[in-house]
This record gives C-alpha cells, structure tokens and sequence, in this order.
C-alpha cells in the first residue's frame, strides 16, 4: 500500500512512531536517573550532602558503565515507539471527528489529550513496568521477552498492569495540561510567525513552556506510579503513597523533578515537532 494512499490515522501512527524514536533514544539518560533519584533509600546520614541528579549520573557511570545510562532503552523502544504512535494516531481520530469545523477550547484541549494518553498508556503498561524495573537496577532481566516471560511466571499477569490507576494519573492529566498549554499558546501567536519557516522552532518553543507547567502538576503521581512497579508485592497506589510520605516526607514526592521535567518537556516538544511537520508534508492538518 503506497503512504499517498494510507488512511489519515495511519499517518499520524506512522508520524508519531517516528517522531519517538528519536526523543526516546535521546533523552533515555534522564529517565534512568529520574528513576534512580525516585528509588534510593532514605538511609544517608544525618549531615550528609544529599544526592542530586549529578551525583547519580556520576556514580551509574563509575559502578556501571557510560552505556549503562541507556539501560531499559530496549523496552522504552518497544513502549514508546508504538505508544507514542497510538497517542497521536488517537489524538488524530478523536479530533477529526469532534473538532472538524473548530479548534477545541482550553477544557476540551485538556479532555483530548487525556483521552488519546489513557488509551496509549492502557496499551503499553506492560513495557511501561519492564521499563521501570530494568532502569531501577534491583532486576537483572536480560531481554524485554525474558523479563515479561519471568514476571508472568513468577507474580501473574498482574504484575504487567501494576500501578494503573498512577499510571493513568500521571499521563493522562499530563497530557491534557500539555495539549491544552500548547494549543493555547500557539493560538496565542500571530498566523504568519506559526507559518513562516522558523516554525519548528515556534512549536518546540511551545512544547517546552506547555512540559514544564504540565511535568511539575504530574511529578507526585510518576514517584508513586514508579514505587508500585519495582514492587513485587503488589502495592496499592495506597500502600506506595504511604511508605514515601513515611520515608521521605512530602518531599519524597517531588524526587527526580528535575530529570524527568527535563526530559518529559524535551521529548514532547521534540516529538510534537517531528509529528507536526511530518504530517504538514503528507498534507495533513495536526
């Protein structure tokens, strides 16, 4: 089947599969550290200089490796590349067909990019926990097969779907936020800036401003999310938002901000960039 010929919703899967394998491979580095500064033990010593960011780039590369900073990039491929294409091939439908005539509103811009988020994170759950387990560095899985086939075996298929509710907690409001604080920023700026040549960097600009306000609404909701995958005890949302108030205050819930809005708010701009200009050239309104 020729590309000219493919259904408009399988352009934007294809549009939005491509623009996240590059953000993915990319900015892997700060996901890993992000889950690191999320899991550490509160068992430094009164006095003692916290650990930051930094300091857990420096030491995955002295007690690993450089490359180990790319651990649990096989499974962010196999989650990433398809679910971002989910997201936008989702976002792509549900606009065409409630927001044809019109653009959404800054409530509807919310509901829209929660909707298209939750049936892509529902989707790719699974590879979101083996994700967060190969870069936590408590499991030695050699494989994304081999992990789903000894998680399968020895917790259920439960484990696979663990930290739902967190899940759909963190992405679904950080896609609304971010849908809504993009569309309405770039609605915000005169027609011939968004159409003149510099507007990659108009649309990057965007998605940045729209990531950060939307990572810090949504950071309590990824340490919790993260606490209940690494777990193979199956926590509740409950039991994982009680032992980190317990451990580490309310600050606990605020751990790995830094790398994960940094990240979070590269990787969407990147990727709502690539997609937006891919699908400028197939003739397609994003």
């Amino acid at each position: 089947m020729e590309l000219a010929a493919a259904h408009p919703a399988l352009k934007a899967f294809m549009c939005g599969s491509l623009s996240g394998t590059c953000s993915t491979l990319l900015f892997q580095p700060l996901d890993l550290v992000k889950t690191r500064l999320q899991t550490l033990q509160n068992n430094a010593q009164p006095g003692s200089p916290k650990v930051g960011m930094f300091g857990v780039f420096v030491n995955v590369i002295r007690t690993e490796n450089f490359f180990s900073l790319w651990k649990g990039v096989s499974p962010s491929f196999v989650r990433c590349i398809p679910g971002v294409g989910i997201y936008f091939s989702t976002f792509y439908s549900l606009k065409q067909h409630f927001f044809l005539e019109r653009a959404p509103n800054a409530g509807e811009a919310v509901l829209l990019g929660a909707g298209a988020r939750a049936v892509a994170g529902v989707c790719m759950l699974p590879f979101t926990v083996i994700k967060t387990r190969f870069e936590s560095g408590y499991y030695s899985y050699v494989s994304v097969a081999g992990a789903l086939r000894s998680m399968y075996e020895t917790e259920g298929i439960r484990a696979l779907f663990s930290g739902l509710p967190a899940t759909l907690l963190r992405d679904a409001p950080f896609s609304g936020i971010y849908v809504m604080f993009y569309s309405q920023a770039k609605r915000a700026l005169p027609q011939e800036v968004t159409s003149s040549a510099s507007a990659p960097l108009v649309n990057f600009s965007c998605g940045v401003v729209a990531g950060v306000m939307a990572s810090l609404v949504t950071q309590p909701a990824d340490v919790v999310k993260t606490h209940i995958q690494i777990s193979p005890s199956h926590w509740s949302t409950a039991d994982a938002i009680r032992y980190i108030y317990m451990e580490h205050g309310m600050g606990g819930f605020f751990r790995g901000a830094v790398p994960r809005s940094l990240r979070r708010t590269l990787m969407a701009a990147m990727a709502w960039t690539v997609y937006e200009q891919l699908m400028a050239k197939m003739g397609l309104k994003s």
